[in-house]
């Protein structure tokens, strides 16, 4: 890995009465000469659009594949983790906005091409690479090719994602990835208005199309604000949708959220809240739903939803007991939903 000043030209993007329409996600941004989009990654240079991000990961590390959050993805498993500078998303509430808001010339990123990532994994002996901490889609051309090359190499790749993605692009994007954890913020329009900058349509459409149309390995997370997306009203609506398009077996992770960014007025959530939210999605029938960023072991274990027996204990991301045989409950022989090493 090394510094390297090569610039990448960005697929999805089109003229358009002297300037570029960027077609990567459903914000379409229109980019004139020498601008960059609302991601601040896809930039116009001469005339034609470049990925900064491509090849410039701003750090990597070693996570458990529990803080994604994926719990029933290779559970126990350590995974590789980084990301680029930039959002396409304009989230007050992000809680990584070091990473998010900031652009490709401020940020600390050096050169690492797909094959050296995939290599670092192989190096490390870690069985997937995620790609998080910013959203992956604003740098879906380092994505798909470093995605490719791990498939070769028989190493799993993860999206951890807002899921706002053109429809058109997110088949290429998506073509070798493993598995997604999508964030649906909410369950209102307003909410993703306001306080997101994007719509809630586009990312049900995403979940839609992974769900039915993929074979990736889908989970949920919704970060609960208080008095923005916790109501009870919103969280049964956005249940039913859950169990009427996407089915039972989707894992839901509620994750409790802290003052960042421009949301530093609200206070942090209460475990009560995200033990309701549970209790209400598994009486709703849900199958599986865990608690985040709080320590509650009942909230991050894997039940079987049949007999009820302990799978999978967690003490925040360590898994201390393990009771699958490989994909079944031990116990009564239940298949349990996942990719389970």
């Amino acid at each position: 890995m090394q510094k390297e000043n090569h610039l990448y030209e960005a697929k999805w993007w089109k003229r358009e009465k002297g300037k570029l329409l960027c077609t990567l996600c459903p914000r379409y941004c229109t980019i004139g000469e020498g601008q960059s989009g609302f991601c601040f990654i896809r930039k116009n240079i001469g005339g034609k659009l470049y990925s900064l991000g491509y090849g410039r990961p701003t750090g990597f590390a070693i996570d458990p594949i529990e803080k994604k959050p994926l719990n029933h993805f290779l559970p126990g498993s350590e995974i590789l983790s980084f990301g680029t500078a930039g959002c396409n998303l304009g989230c007050k509430f992000c809680q990584n906005w070091t990473m998010s808001k900031a652009r490709m010339d401020d940020s600390n990123s050096f050169y690492a091409s797909p094959e050296d990532v995939v290599q670092l994994a192989k190096k490390q002996k870690v069985p997937s690479i995620a790609f998080t901490y910013n959203d992956p889609t604003i740098f879906g051309e380092y994505v798909i090719d470093i995605s490719k090359i791990a498939r070769k190499e028989k190493i799993k790749t993860v999206m951890v994602t807002a899921g706002y993605i053109d429809k058109q692009a997110r088949k290429e994007v998506y073509q070798f990835i493993d598995a997604a954890n999508v964030d649906l913020k909410a369950f209102s329009e307003i909410f993703y208005h306001k306080l997101t900058f994007s719509h809630l349509e586009n990312i049900l459409e995403t979940l839609l199309w992974l769900k039915n149309e993929t074979n990736v390995w889908l989970e949920i997370t919704t970060l609960l604000i208080p008095g923005e997306n916790d109501s009870l009203d919103e969280l049964k609506r956005m249940i039913e949708w859950i169990l009427i398009n996407l089915g039972d077996e989707v894992p839901l992770h509620f994750t409790a959220f802290h003052p960042d960014f421009k949301l530093l007025h609200k206070p942090k959530t209460p475990p009560e809240t995200l033990f309701t939210a549970r209790k209400l999605a598994m009486q709703s029938g849900i199958k599986y739903c865990y608690t985040g960023n709080i320590h509650y072991k009942e909230g991050q274990t894997s039940f079987c939803h049949c007999c009820k027996t302990k799978l999978i204990e967690r003490d925040w991301h360590v898994v201390t007991s393990n009771n699958l045989a490989k994909n079944k409950c031990r116990v009564c022989g239940t298949i349990i939903p996942g990719i389970f090493i």
